[in-house]
């Protein structure tokens, strides 16, 4: 059984903990899903778990959806910081980062169309995998029809931020209840079974979709999130000279996290999943 050793510096979406599977050698690129829902805790959780992947569907063709489940109010280290402006700013950049994934769109398929981003807007830190929670999921998978989703790997080892387990399991028990008829038959809408669950963040990795050709947008997609820059990327940009430029050392961070992610299955750049197409 192969050893993973995390990189230290890999950042808040970093190497899984743990052993890979005994059952075989990881898989590469699984072939471009129709269309996918990535489900995230947080507005800049899915360009870290999966941005070079979905930037990679999107340009085959994929049409790409971003659900955010909490409204991002506690990302700031400023106890005097305007909450309501940060909800409102966070969402903005949500927005872009996922137009930088998806591309600016053709007049059919416009890449910023309203049901591209969504958000559950529940409050930063209090996210829960109840009742109503899962409701609201299941309507958007049942609305979506999403051929893979993919989300927070809610088993993974040590996880410390409650949000992503919530988010994990939020996910994984919405997809059961979207595939089932018996689940939420008030909502009026086909159940519906996506062909594969994808887990980012991944306790134990089976799966590695190749980054290559897609770092530089997933970088420049998480760079939307700028009110992250100094709390969740360690970009700070104050007092800056010389040539420690932030925003280069950030981009380095993220390609050894992708050069980590991508020495499991021998490639150059890759993202790591657990990946579930049995379900």
């Amino acid at each position: 059984m192969s050893q993973v050793t995390p990189d230290p510096e890999a950042g808040p979406s970093g190497l899984p903990t743990g052993d890979l599977p005994a059952s075989g050698p990881v898989t590469t690129d699984r072939a471009t899903p129709s269309s996918a829902l990535a489900i995230g805790a947080h507005p800049d959780d899915i360009e870290f778990g999966c941005g070079a992947t979905l930037a990679k569907w999107a340009a085959a063709g994929c049409r790409v959806h971003h659900l955010v489940l909490t409204d991002g109010s506690k990302g700031t280290w400023d106890p005097s910081a305007d909450l309501a402006d940060l909800v409102a700013r966070r969402a903005d950049e949500c927005r872009a980062a996922a137009a930088t994934l998806t591309g600016p769109g053709t007049p059919d398929t416009p890449a910023r169309r309203d049901d591209r981003v969504q958000f559950l807007d529940r409050v930063d830190g209090a996210l829960e995998n109840g009742a109503a929670e899962r409701r609201a999921v299941v309507e958007i998978i049942r609305t979506l029809r999403p051929a893979a989703i993919l989300g927070h790997d809610p088993w993974r080892r040590y996880r410390l931020h409650p949000d992503h387990r919530a988010a994990g399991f939020l996910t994984v028990d919405a997809l059961v209840a979207a595939r089932d008829p018996h689940f939420f038959p008030d909502l009026g809408l086909v159940p519906h079974r996506p062909d594969a669950l994808l887990l980012f963040e991944a306790d134990e990795a089976n799966h590695v979709e190749d980054a290559g050709g897609f770092a530089e947008t997933k970088i420049e997609a998480l760079l939307c999130h700028a009110s992250q820059w100094q709390s969740t990327m360690g970009i700070e940009t104050t007092g800056v000279s010389g040539n420690d430029d932030p925003m280069v050392a950030f981009g380095e961070k993220v390609r050894r996290q992708l050069a980590s992610h991508g020495r499991l299955a021998g490639l150059r750049y890759g993202e790591a999943f657990h990946v579930m197409d049995d379900l």
